[in-house]
C-alpha cells in the first residue's frame, strides 16, 4: 500500500512523504491493530470518541489518533482530551464548543473543516458554497487554527471532481492540507493533491458490523 502511495504521488512529482496513512481502525478487534502498530504505523484513524478510549486508552503513547467520524458538542471535551487531530469540523455550534473547550483547557488541536462535497443530504459536512464564509468564522470570530478540509465523495459517483474541488476550496482559503481518499480512491486522491489518506478495510480487511 505505501508503495501504492508513493508511486501516485511521484506521479505527480511529489515526494511520497507528503502524503500521510491513515490507518482506520475502528470497529476493529485490538489484534490486527496491534499487528500494523507493530509494523511502523503511528497515526490511526477512530469514528466514535467512546470507541476510540477503551481501544487507545491504554496504547496511546507514540501514536497520533485521528476523529474522523461525527462529534457531538457534549462529546467535546472528551474528544479533546485523546485526539491530536479533528478532522469533521462541519457546523457553526460544533466550532464554537471547540473553541470554548480550547480556552478552558489550554489544549488546542489540529482541526479539519469537513465539507459535503456532492451535499448529500445524510451525509455530515458544510456545503461546498458556504466553505469560504464557516473558514473565516471559524479563524477570525473564534480564533480556531484549521489544518486543512476533509471529504468523503458520494459512493456512486467519480471521486476525481470531488477531489479537484476540495483541493481548490483549499488553496483559495490557504489551506494546505487534504483529507482524502479512502480504501478504494486513495490512489486517485494522492493524484489530486491528497496530504493524508484514510484507509481501513485495505489495510485490516472488512470491519465486522457495528
Amino acid at each position: 500500500m505505501l508503495d501504492k502511495i508513493a508511486a501516485a504521488a511521484t506521479a505527480r512529482a511529489r515526494p511520497p512523504s507528503d502524503v500521510t496513512l491513515v490507518a482506520v481502525s475502528k470497529q476493529q478487534p485490538w489484534e490486527p491493530v496491534a499487528q500494523v502498530l507493530a509494523a511502523g504505523q503511528t497515526v490511526f484513524g477512530e469514528n466514535r470518541v467512546q470507541e476510540a478510549q477503551a481501544r487507545w486508552g491504554d496504547h496511546r503513547q507514540g501514536v497520533e489518533l485521528r476523529l474522523i467520524g461525527p462529534l457531538q458538542t457534549n462529546k467535546v471535551a472528551e474528544a479533546v482530551a485523546l485526539f491530536d487531530v479533528i478532522e469533521t469540523l462541519d457546523r457553526e455550534k460544533l466550532a464554537r464548543a471547540l473553541a470554548e473547550e480550547f480556552r478552558k483547557g489550554g489544549k488546542t488541536l489540529r482541526l479539519y473543516v469537513q465539507v459535503n462535497t456532492g451535499e448529500e443530504p445524510q451525509k455530515a459536512g458544510v456545503a461546498p458554497a458556504e466553505a469560504d464564509d464557516f473558514i473565516a468564522l471559524c479563524r477570525n470570530a473564534l480564533g480556531l487554527n484549521l489544518e486543512g478540509l476533509m471529504c468523503i465523495p458520494p459512493a456512486d459517483a467519480p471521486p476525481g471532481p470531488h477531489f479537484a474541488l476540495l483541493a481548490k476550496i483549499a488553496a483559495r482559503n490557504g489551506l494546505s492540507k487534504l483529507s482524502m481518499g479512502m480504501s478504494g480512491d486513495y490512489e486517485t486522491a494522492v493524484r489530486f493533491g491528497a496530504t493524508s489518506v484514510r484507509v481501513g478495510s485495505a489495510l485490516f480487511g472488512a470491519r465486522t458490523p457495528a
